[in-house]
This record gives structure tokens, sequence and C-alpha cells, in this order.
């Protein structure tokens, strides 16, 4: 055997590019599945389910072209993790080379390489062409930079691929339609009517997939009762249409908006399509910028989604591989709480937390303001172990590849990595969410309040951070605001913070 491409299960795309060349007289496909990808960390049962009948339906693709591959399944007498597995068919088969893209996660990078080094196999990673910049170009424009900011990389790549520009400027005049963009729901009307995202009901190859997951899976976390996500190209195509014509009009606006029994919001749900690569990043920007540029969407909710495609998500991919694997023990405030026992359960007096996290149980999945400002804020503001959430992160949420969640959980929402990317933490009291949702209708807490029976633990919780961090805070231009708001507190009111915070912080679960 010439070369055995191995496709890993993110990575499920024709336009593979260690498909590149294959000679099916020479070369041969590997696909693996294996029970401890799901248990590398406690995976939400439908993020299982995604990943195995992705892989499957994939690997319907691959047979009918008749090509020369191997396909272990989950339940396949070969014992053994993933490294045993690939071992075993590289002893078996002896190819003079094992050709693989850049895989989504550091870890899975060096089992590749150490299975290889243990079977003398060599190895060849290439250059993943999904993504619209490579690694190395990251490395290169990062060397370059004091400071690693979204903001001006997302410009390079605007120009670079020249996406809503004019003439070689920015359309309408302007980069960044953020500003636009922050809306909650009006308080009286509510969401209103939003254009259901397309849901792709279980085939008989993912309802296969599900009553194997619940067999092996038993005690993992989440329900797959309500499985709705892509788990082919037909189905993501079917997903990327439907946002386009329905629901990219209201993206913009709404982005940041929550509300009760409102799971899915104005989002586009294309982000488990584009991180198996069912999608490719280009065609979703350009699908967006033609919307624009018919006049069907405005500007600002073009511009709003096209810049997590082309700019977060791109950057946040040169931010992982620049900086693994030291990220994943990165701990800015040496912060060491457990993770609270609701953040698996949703059983908590916060409203906010409960809808979120069982939301999340239900579907696998929360929208970034959710993640970040509910989930996130109090996981920074209750001094939570980074390493910890961000395992939760991975494990619950059917969208995460490593690449994208670890420095978004712990450069965005936990500050773990100080300034390496993000200016200023993330933190919010229960004013903010009380401003973007519906959730603290009916709470048992007052997000008014920060002292006293009814005081919300976000609000407690933000103003015992302030007091904390005070001198850090006041020496960052965008933080010196709360730095000085708190200083107008009477030593009173700060003893009494402290007190309350102190009672919160020894025991999350009773909240």
């Amino acid at each position: 055997m010439r070369r055995l491409v191995l496709i890993l299960g993110d990575q499920l795309s024709l336009a593979n590019p260690a498909l590149d060349g294959f000679d099916p007289q020479q070369d041969a496909i590997v696909m693996i599945e294996a029970a401890s990808e799901g248990m590398a960390v406690w995976s939400h049962k439908a993020r299982i389910v995604l990943f195995l009948s992705a892989m499957r339906h994939f690997a319907l693709e691959i047979g009918a072209r008749g090509w020369p591959f191997i396909y272990l399944k989950l339940d396949d007498p070969l014992a053994g993790d993933f490294a045993t597995r690939l071992q075993l068919v590289l002893a078996e088969h002896q190819p003079l080379a094992l050709v693989v893209a850049e895989p989504g996660e550091w870890r899975m990078e060096q089992i590749l390489r150490d299975t290889c080094t243990a079977t003398e196999t060599p190895l060849r990673i290439l250059d993943d062409t999904h993504f619209l910049c490579s690694r190395i170009e990251f490395a290169v424009w990062a060397k370059a930079k004091k400071e690693l900011r979204m903001e001006f990389f997302y410009r390079v790549m605007r120009k670079k691929h020249g996406v809503l520009m004019d003439d070689g400027q920015p359309a309408g005049g302007e980069w960044n339609y953020d500003a636009e963009n922050r809306s909650g729901f009006p308080k009286r009307t509510g969401p209103g009517a939003i254009p259901a995202p397309a849901h792709c009901l279980p085939d008989a190859l993912t309802r296969e997939v599900i009553a194997l997951v619940e067999a092996e899976f038993s005690d993992h976390p989440g329900s797959t009762a309500d499985f709705i996500w892509p788990v082919d190209r037909a189905q993501a195509l079917v997903a990327l249409e439907r946002f386009i014509e329905t629901r990219l009009v209201g993206f913009g606006a709404w982005q940041d908006a929550m509300w009760t029994d409102t799971p899915f919001g104005w989002h586009a749900l294309l982000s488990t399509s584009l991180n198996l690569h069912l999608l490719s990043p280009a065609e979703v920007i350009g699908a967006a910028e033609t919307a624009y540029r018919d006049g069907r969407v405005a500007l600002a909710s073009a511009e709003g989604f096209i810049r997590q495609i082309l700019g977060w998500r791109e950057f946040i991919r040169g931010v992982y591989w620049l900086d693994m694997p030291a990220m994943k023990q990165a701990n800015h405030y040496d912060h060491q709480r457990p993770l609270p026992a609701f953040y698996w359960t949703g059983q908590t007096g916060m409203a906010c937390i409960k809808a979120a996290v069982m939301q999340t149980l239900q579907f696998g999945y929360a929208h970034h303001i959710q993640r970040l400002m509910v989930t996130g804020n109090f996981a920074l503001l209750a001094q939570l172990a980074p390493r910890e959430v961000t395992d939760w992160y991975l494990a619950v949420y059917v969208d995460a590849v490593e690449w994208v969640e670890l420095p978004n959980t712990a450069g965005m929402a936990l500050h773990a990595l100080g300034k390496r990317f993000t200016s200023k933490p993330y933190i919010a009291s229960g004013a903010y969410i009380h401003r973007q949702s519906n959730y603290c209708q009916g709470c048992k807490y007052d997000p008014a309040q920060r002292t006293g029976p009814a005081a919300c633990p976000f609000t407690t919780l933000y103003w015992n951070f302030l007091d904390q961090h005070e001198a850090e805070l006041a020496g960052n231009p965008r933080t010196a605001l709360m730095a000085k708001n708190v200083t107008r507190l009477s030593p009173d009111e700060r003893a009494s913070i402290r007190t309350l915070a102190a009672q919160m912080l020894s025991a999350p679960d009773a909240l």
C-alpha cells in the first residue's frame, strides 16, 4: 500500500486535502470510531451521535466510489482506544505513509505522531485547506503583533479574500457593525415569530447510531430525543439555505438576545456543519454576502455573521495552534473551585443558568451569549477552575471541537489567558442578563440587589470580582470605569458583599 489516508471525524469532506491524488490502485482510506473519543470528556449523548452518524454517512459517500476502504465501527470486535485501533491497522497494512489533514485537536496530533513512531510509519500531516488561513500564515501574522486582536486580523482576511469590499474599501464604509448587533428582544412583546431553522429528522442510519449510543454511553449526560442536526452534506446545504433565506435577516440585530423557550433565536445553527466540514466557510460566507448584495438582508446582519466565520473562527483556530499545549493549563486568576453539579443537571434557583443548561442538555446547544455571558460569566465570577469548565464546554456542545472550544472558553469566557487576545475579562452583573433576556422575570433573585436575601448571585459575585481585582481593573482603560464604580461603595457595603459572596462560593449548588 502506497498511502493510507486517515479521515478524522471532523474532516468529512471530499475536498479533504488528504484525498488529493488518491489512487485506488495503490491507496486506501481508513476511518476509526473509538469509545475513547466519546470519553476523553464526559460527552453529551447528542455530541457522540452527531460525530458517529456523520462519519457513517460520509462512509457511504466513500463506499459509493468503490475506493479501498477500512472502517472500524464502535461496536466492532477489535478492541482498544483510537491509538490502539490505528496501530493495529498500520501493523496489518504497513503503508509507506499515513496521510491526514491537520487534526482539530493538539491531543489527536500527538496520538498520530506517537502511533506512527511506534509502528515506524512515515506520517504526512497536510495543511487543512478547509480553513481560509493556514496555521503558518497566522503564525507569521501574529509574530509581527504586540497584541493579538481579532479586529485587525479580520480586516486582513477581508482584504485577502475580497469579502464585503468595494473598490478596496469595506462595504458601507465601516469594517464592523457590531454596535448595531446587540439588541435584546422587546420586553413587552418578546421575540415574536421567528422562522424555524432546518430540523433534520434522524434517518434510519442515525436512529441506529442513537440506539448504539444509548446502549454504550447510557450514563452520559444529555438527551438524544430532540436530535435535529445535519449529518451529511445534503442536509447541511438545506440548513444553510434555510438560514440565508429566512433567518439571516434577523440575525444581526438579535444575535445577543435571549428568551425563555427560545433556544435558537435567529442563530444559524451551522457551526456543527462547519466544524465537521460538511460546509466550507467560503461557501457560507459567499451565501451571506450574496444575500446582502441582492438586497435581501441589511449590511449589518451580513457583516455580523461573516465576522463570526471569516474573523473570529479563523482567528481562534490560529491562536489555538499558536499557544498549545500551554493554553490548556492557563489560569490567569488561579481559580481552583470545582464545577458545581448544576452544570450537569440544571437544578438551580438561578433562572438564567437553569434555562441555558436545560436547553443544553436537551439539544446539545446554546448560542454564544448564553455560553459567554451566562454559564461562562458565572464560571469566571464563581472562581471555577478553568480546566473543569473547558472540559464541560467540550463535553456538552454538539459543535465542540477543541480548536474552537478551548480558546473561546479559556480566553473569552474565563479570561484564563489574561490579555493574550482579549483586552478585558467579559464579566457582567445580573443587570446585563436582565437587559438581554426575560430570564429574570419570576426568578427568585433580583438582579438589582447585590446584598441581602434576594441578591442575584451574578450581581453579588460581579461586585466581589471588582473588589478583589480593583487594582488590575483600574490599570486597564477598558475596565477602569468598573474599578471606579467599586471605589464608590462604602467600607460596610464592600464588607457585606464579601461576606455574601463567600457564602455563595462555599455552596454554589445551594443557590
